[in-house]
């Protein structure tokens, strides 16, 4: 039997407030009546900050993150049609994979895990594209899988200085809420999230922000669609509804989690998360350990994917956590998988839970075999969170 509070650290989905809890015990409703609306357009308006957009529509789907990278697809492009990604995350790999398998043309940019989506590899594909082939870029925000963050704004830019009319297609499930998004700013078609990580609800909901661009390109798209049709679905919202049964009790939990964030603020979110995430970082490093993100720069502010040292496998690792000390964190996947585990620091957090995953942690490595030194990782984390350099060690020659 375990006792205590369970402690939830992966990556999503992501610990529910109890006000957001307690905003979805609500009776079920009529989601045909005109009082509906009155739910659904708070919600609706409470994104766009989020998304850093005043131009773009937004859908809410019921489904994950990976409906919304569907309908990005069917509602815009058609098949035979050519796009470009990175592939450097299981995420982005299966963002791939889904639009080789829905009939488009993917060119493949392979990077290694541990690196962001290569901007200067895309403008030069975008600048090659003398004919205007490519319809769209991928683009994942924040790989889940590897704990790297891609500069979007970067790739707008590779879009601009090859004179490129290609759409821009951002998943931002791990990113949107937690650390700054600017969908306008950086020339975003079409992003995508979710309302179980940044948006600390439970799963159920694909969010999907379509510019301008995006709105104008579903006039052309030749694909087949129907449960996941935007047109018909913004139509619906205009409306105050949706076009089949919702899941109102996560609109009740969303509109809770969007007072939050604009109570917070959302500098004070994404600094809230840069702070976090800065003091798992040390407490890493301090425990001897690497990450997978390949330099500190494109770091995650919301997961932190870990290598354990050689001999270590990161299952053991997270067996001990979950069946010794009640805790959860995230496993590695594909080719990660035994070599590395993953801290997610997003969404309802705070320094004294980080705290308790670095601590869980170096019990658990300590546990299975890694030459950690207990409370290195929490001391580190302690001195970012308080302010305090640490003072180096001392090495006193002999005499």
């Amino acid at each position: 039997m375990m006792t205590g509070t369970a402690h939830l650290f992966i990556p999503g989905p992501t610990n529910v407030p109890a006000d957001i809890q307690r905003a979805m015990i609500v009776p079920m409703q009529d989601h045909r009546a005109p009082e509906f609306a009155e739910i659904l357009q708070p919600v609706l308006a409470g994104l766009k900050p989020v998304f850093g957009t005043s131009e773009a529509q937004i859908a809410l789907l019921p489904g994950s993150g990976t409906a919304a990278w569907e309908a990005a697809i069917t509602n815009t492009l058609s098949p035979g049609d050519k796009v470009l990604m990175a592939r450097h995350g299981q995420f982005s790999a299966l963002w791939a994979d889904m639009a080789l398998a829905m009939g488009l043309k993917v060119e493949i940019i392979d990077v290694a895990w541990g690196a962001p989506c290569p901007v200067r590899e895309v403008e030069r594909r975008l600048g090659a594209d003398r004919h205007g082939e490519i319809k769209a870029v991928f683009v994942t925000h924040n790989e889940t899988a590897t704990g790297v963050t891609s500069d979007v704004a970067g790739i707008r830019h590779a879009l601009d200085a090859s004179f490129h009319d290609a759409l821009l297609f951002v998943d931002g499930v791990s990113s949107i809420g937690s650390i700054p998004f600017e969908m306008d700013a950086w020339g975003v078609d079409m992003a995508i999230a979710g309302s179980q990580k940044g948006l600390m609800c439970p799963a159920g909901l694909g969010i999907i922000a379509a510019s301008p661009r995006a709105l104008a390109a579903m006039d052309t798209s030749t694909m087949a669609r129907s449960f996941l049709d935007l047109r018909a679905m913004l139509a619906a919202h205009q409306a105050g509804s949706f076009c089949f049964t919702p899941p109102a009790q996560l609109l009740h939990g969303l509109r809770a989690a969007l007072t939050r964030l604009q109570t917070e603020g959302l500098a004070n979110v994404f600094a809230r998360h840069q702070r976090l995430a800065e003091g798992i970082r040390a407490g890493v490093a301090a425990m001897g350990l690497k990450m997978v993100a390949e330099h500190q720069i494109f770091a995650s502010d919301t997961v932190t994917a870990i290598r354990t040292p050689q001999g270590i496998d990161a299952r053991d690792v997270i067996a001990i956590a979950r069946n010794r000390y009640n805790t959860h964190f995230g496993g590695g996947l594909g080719p990660l998988a035994g070599k590395a585990f993953r801290i997610g620091h997003l969404g309802d957090l705070n320094e004294g839970m980080c705290l308790t995953a670095l601590g869980i942690a170096e019990l658990s490595l300590k546990a299975a075999g890694a030459p950690v030194v207990l409370g290195a990782g929490v001391t580190a984390a302690q001195h970012v969170y308080a302010g305090v350099a640490q003072a180096p060690a001392l090495s006193i020659a002999a005499e």
